[in-house]
């Protein structure tokens, strides 16, 4: 394990205007990132105002801020020589939980990188499916549980995307399997829109946020289906909670269901204090959303057409459907058509050593190579500003986690395939 700095000249702030945008048959209003000033540590402006056609986004016009005035960003590998490590969880000692795609389990400590043995041969690791989202639970110190997401295979055949809760070796070396918590997750031989990150949520309750598997059209609008959805489950059963949206239903996977409408969510975060969930979701050519979660509701994506089509998975459909559903929820933020970010994890920013960022919702791209930081209004309503920080510009490749450890550092996952990497992330003033 080797440790270095990389430290970057200061923060790119996007400044954020009102445009036209076009989704489909969909008009929506579009914000545009139009200015990008790069600050020294000294706060001094060195590059003038001009279009990133690669970030857009969706919201009221707003007056630019300065970014942070005398902050850099260090970034350093705490782990080196993985492959796609998909999401990290964080230990009560201080060591870290990753999980990499292939299959394998992985914990980075003082004392280096451990593999963590555990029977993993059931995990389907293909395309964009394998061994991905991971939540440490709340009573780990004594329970020692952790909960995994994984797409599944019977005799090299895919069966479904299944969540798994794993018991953690008091050493760390090893994991036993506890329990199949839940199963029947849609699956495309592929491996295409397997989803899959689950988080706790501010109650406790497990919240996952699920991929279409781009297969059947008709699974994003079906809530009998798990697929395309964002699920809101108890940790300990994987049943639907009492309280959930549908929890009437006779269909045990309908009880499961939070939202639903949504394309791969592969991003999900709980806003400090409020308990308020956030998601990133993957659009078919640009029109990648962040999206604030309202129990219940719809958010648009529907191959199907309203149903009439139930074979052709067709995503030559809007995003967000606001005229096939009206009552749909339009995303917070949306790349727009001429960008394709490819969001992936999202943690919120928590500490006051963060300055003014201090709660700003950190998410990853994968095709954009790039750390976002969304600034919300107090009501979580609004995107105010987007923050890209210059420490990322073309430097680490495609990131694909991105979480928020207890003293506030953030944990950023590469995903490049050769020699990717854990990112500690801290705020560094001068």
């Amino acid at each position: 394990m080797g440790l270095s700095s990389f430290q970057g000249t200061g923060l790119v702030r996007a400044a954020i205007e009102r445009a036209p945008g076009q989704t489909g048959s969909m008009r929506v209003p579009v914000l545009r990132l139009t200015c990008l000033v790069l600050l020294t540590v000294a706060g001094t402006a060195l590059a003038a105002c001009g279009v990133d056609p690669r970030s857009d986004a969706s919201g009221d016009h707003t007056t630019s801020r300065a970014a942070p005035d005398g902050m850099t960003l260090r970034v350093e590998p705490v782990a080196e020589g993985l492959e796609h490590p998909w999401d990290v969880g964080f230990l009560p000692d201080g060591a870290l939980l990753v999980t990499e795609r292939p299959g394998r389990l992985t914990v980075v400590d003082d004392a280096g990188t451990h593999a963590v043995e555990a029977d993993l041969s059931s995990v389907y690791a293909r395309g964009e499916g394998g061994l991905m989202g991971l939540a440490v639970h709340p009573d780990f110190a004594s329970s020692r549980l952790f909960t995994t997401c994984q797409t599944h295979q019977r005799d090299g055949k895919a069966v479904d995307v299944r969540l798994v809760t794993w018991r953690l070796s008091e050493d760390r070396r090893s994991a036993t399997h506890v329990r199949d918590l839940v199963t029947g997750l849609p699956i495309n031989d592929s491996g295409r829109h397997s989803g899959c990150r689950p988080t706790f949520g501010a109650d406790g309750s497990l919240l996952v946020g699920t991929g279409d598997a781009a297969d059947d059209p008709t699974v994003p609008q079906d809530r009998t289906s798990l697929g395309g959805k964002v699920l809101r489950v108890d940790p300990s059963t994987g049943r639907g909670l009492p309280d959930n949206p549908f929890a009437n239903s006779r269909d045990a996977d309908e009880r499961r269901v939070y939202t639903y409408g949504h394309r791969n969510v592969q991003g999900v975060a709980v806003r400090p204090g409020t308990g308020v969930v956030y998601t990133t979701e993957h659009g078919p050519t640009g029109f990648d959303e962040v999206n604030r979660i309202r129990p219940g509701h719809n958010y648009g994506w529907d191959p199907s057409r309203g149903g009439s089509n139930t074979t052709d998975y067709d995503e030559d459909v809007p995003m967000t459907d606001l005229q096939r559903f009206p009552d749909a929820v339009p995303p917070l933020w949306t790349s727009g058509e001429s960008a394709t970010e490819a969001p992936s994890g999202a943690a919120f920013v928590s500490g006051s050593q963060w300055g003014r960022l201090n709660g700003a919702l950190a998410v990853v791209a994968l095709r954009g190579q790039k750390l976002l930081l969304f600034l919300l209004d107090d009501a979580g309503e609004r995107v105010t500003e987007v923050v890209l920080p210059a420490e990322f510009d073309d430097r680490f490749g495609r990131l694909r986690g991105v979480r928020s450890a207890p003293d506030g550092a953030l944990y950023v996952t590469t995903s490049d395939g050769e020699n990717d990497a854990v990112l500690k992330v801290t705020p560094q003033r001068h």
